[in-house]
């Protein structure tokens, strides 16, 4: 177990008592962690108090209240801040006007929860921020540490891997022994279910090649005129078995060449990305239509669905690392929940932008904006 401290300041008894017995029996837990994070509650009244106790403590996340008696919270927020403390500091208030959004955010601010806030409001926050922290800390021990972390990776992707392999090692020793007969067709789900792990594993694989190449530091890029229009059948091509299977068209509608200065390869992982959820996420007898444009002093991928559609709550999640939409419409969807995580690190690495448009139940619009030069 491990155990993270928690920062209250606020100067409102009321506040800080609320949040000590919300978090108090709270833990965060996910398959990729070997022990699950509970929290210690710290509290302080003012600015001041929080300070001495940042530095005496040293806590992981602080929930900021701006509102205070003497010094401000956004002043709080600049200390951290000015001293390169690894602290992820939350603004907890309901005073929070356009200016200070900007100012906090400037001065490192990860979030806002607005004040009165739900029990669930509060533990969905600390569970993403959690997840944030722990993954950008392995990735800070894994360029301190090298091979141990890079162990502990490979446990991990051996862990990941050990599941799917057991229960296609079942079902072929099922199928050696002809225990249902001499009939192929008996074994039809088993060779269904074994083809969906080998899918399973393969993609698991390819998510964290990429996120070991991006996370690097420094990837190697091959900058060429890249033709995003061919990028872009090549993806098609790759999987339209796939959707052949889920019975969902994909439409091209970007004929003539449209080139960027770009790696064909990262080119390519958008699009797989892209075009693979917007497949996999669609409904029977859907459609997938792309299109590739340019215009001014940008170029814009669109890919838009006729799917299942998210939720605004679920788009605020969506390119955080191992996060995967978990609802009664996708609990039988896999994946690494890495895809659109490493498609977005991709994305700012060419400076570029994400916009999404979504509507449950009618589909989703994934446009990607890049800037270019004429």
């Amino acid at each position: 177990m491990a155990k993270y401290k928690v920062l209250v300041v606020d100067d409102e008894p009321g506040i800080r008592m609320g949040t000590r017995r919300i978090l108090q029996n709270f833990r965060v837990d996910y398959p990729f962690m070997d022990e699950h994070i509970e929290f210690e509650i710290l509290e302080a009244p003012t600015g001041e108090d929080a300070i001495e106790i940042i530095d005496r403590e040293m806590p992981d996340i602080i929930l900021l209240d701006n509102k205070l008696p003497g010094i401000q919270g956004i002043e709080v927020l600049e200390y951290v801040k000015k001293k390169l403390y690894d602290i992820v500091v939350v603004m907890i208030t309901s005073y929070a006007s356009l200016e200070l959004a900007v100012k906090a955010t400037r001065d490192g601010a990860y979030d806002f929860i607005p004040k009165p806030f739900t029990p669930q409001e509060l533990r969905g926050s600390l569970e993403n921020i959690t997840k944030q922290l722990f993954l950008k800390r392995m990735t800070q021990k894994m360029n301190k540490e090298g091979k141990q972390i890079r162990f502990q990776f490979l446990s991990l992707l051996s862990h990941e891997l050990k599941a799917p392999l057991n229960a296609i090692e079942g079902y072929l020793k099922i199928m050696d022994e002809k225990q249902f007969g001499e009939n192929i067709q008996s074994y039809k789900e088993m060779i269904s279910r074994s083809l969906d792990r080998v899918t399973g594993m393969r993609s698991l694989i390819m998510d964290l090649l990429d996120l070991t190449k991006i996370e690097s530091g420094s990837p190697v890029q091959n900058f060429q005129p890249t033709d995003l229009t061919a990028v872009a059948q090549i993806s098609i091509d790759t999987m339209r078995p796939y959707a052949i299977q889920k019975d969902v068209d994909v439409y091209l509608n970007t004929k003539e060449s449209v080139i960027m200065n770009a790696d064909s390869k990262e080119i390519e992982i958008i699009f797989n990305n892209l075009i693979s959820n917007a497949v996999k996420y669609n409904k029977r007898n859907g459609r997938v239509d792309i299109f590739i444009k340019k215009g001014g002093n940008t170029l814009t991928i669109t890919v838009s669905d006729s799917g299942i559609g998210i939720t605004d709550e679920e788009k605020a999640r969506l390119f955080q690392d191992f996060v995967r939409i978990k609802n009664q419409k996708t609990k039988n969807i896999t994946g690494s929940g890495l895809g659109l995580s490493i498609m977005k690190k991709i994305v700012e690495m060419y400076h570029g932008d994400i916009i999404v448009d979504s509507i449950p139940d009618q589909g989703s619009t994934f446009s990607i904006v890049f800037p270019i030069e004429n």
